[in-house]
């Protein structure tokens, strides 16, 4: 039986979340405090378009309820973090039924101040609760680094699925196979790494979700850092290289959409920031989009407008999710519909 990963801009029946607790992420109560807000801001976003079901941590039942408000379902289990797109299944369709990837997780390569004794086990928590099969992988993996674009296609980088941290043993060939029999994929593009920021203390250490993403068949939407001060100028544009030189699995050539970064070059303590809009979540008619109060954010926003006429565009500040590792696609997870 055949399974793929629909493209995210397929029809969902739902989006799964999961909602941060103290950790060595989110440091002090204030940060763990301006967390919750960020997060729930998302699931309030994206609860406009689908349904959202939030994994809680046993005792922050009340904690979630009073900021997502009373129309998100929560779950609870135990966690450990809060980064559904990694921590959570891929969910897969056979066309008439659903069923979840389980790749094995461990820390974003196994990083010192990572704990993933129970997040390694939410991908079964969510198939479970979703009352779909689950499909086991050997392969280090994880959401964030991956994305496909319904048809055959699937971007992959280097430093991820063929790190040290994560699967060393693998070749390139042994990646593509599991990766293709998981997702129905039947091309890998590789890129060789992700942004520099992205190796920083919570980095992924290159997930391809801040770096590009399928926007439909055939486009495919590059983060184009503007600045010749930031590393990226360097690495955005040998992205769009080896796009601009490739096809998809159906042969035709990749158009390339570059986003342009935003302006922000350094964070608050000087070191280099992976701020992308190409890290954005669609859901059911709608765009949920990452601000950065920058005056990029307007200009990302008319891109989208103009890519996906038919949704509704909504920024939601990501400033405090990026500080912990990730983004807003980062934090969530589809659940097709059948």
């Amino acid at each position: 039986m055949t399974y793929r990963m629909p493209a995210e801009w397929t029809p969902h029946e739902r989006t799964w979340m999961a909602w941060p607790g103290p950790n060595p992420t989110f440091t002090n109560k204030e940060e763990l405090a301006e967390a919750r807000a960020a997060w729930a801001a998302v699931a309030r976003a994206v609860r406009r378009h689908e349904p959202v079901t939030m994994i809680v941590a046993p005792g922050d039942t009340d904690s979630a309820r009073a900021l997502v408000g009373e129309d998100v379902e929560l779950v609870e289990r135990d966690l450990d973090d809060a980064w559904m797109r990694d921590i959570g299944p891929t969910f897969v369709t056979n066309g008439t039924e659903l069923a979840a990837v389980d790749w094995v997780f461990n820390g974003w390569g196994g990083q010192d101040w990572a704990r993933w004794e129970h997040d390694s086990k939410i991908a079964r928590h969510v198939a479970d609760v979703a009352g779909v099969p689950v499909l086991s992988s050997r392969l280090v993996n994880e959401g964030g680094a991956i994305h496909v674009d319904g048809e055959g296609t699937v971007l992959l980088t280097d430093t991820v699925q063929l790190g040290t941290g994560r699967n060393p043993e693998w070749t390139r060939a042994q990646v593509e196979a599991e990766i293709h029999a998981k997702l129905g994929t039947t091309k890998a593009i590789w890129l060789p790494h992700g942004l520099a920021g992205d190796y920083g203390l919570y980095g992924t250490q290159g997930h391809v979700d801040i770096v590009a993403a399928f926007a439909r068949p055939g486009t495919v939407l590059v983060h184009s850092q503007q600045d010749p001060a930031h590393p990226d100028y360097e690495r955005s544009r040998m992205y769009v290289s080896i796009l601009r030189g490739q096809t998809d699995a159906q042969g035709r050539p990749l158009e390339v959409v570059e986003i342009p970064a935003p302006t922000v070059l350094r964070d608050e303590e000087g070191e280099w920031v992976d701020y992308s809009y190409i890290n954005h979540y669609l859901c059911n008619d709608g765009v949920i989009l990452c601000a950065f109060d920058d005056p990029h954010d307007e200009l990302a926003a008319e891109i989208f407008r103009r890519l996906f006429p038919e949704r509704t565009v909504t920024l939601v500040d990501a400033r405090t999710i990026f500080a912990g590792g990730g983004g807003i696609h980062c934090i969530t997870q589809q659940q097709p519909r059948v």
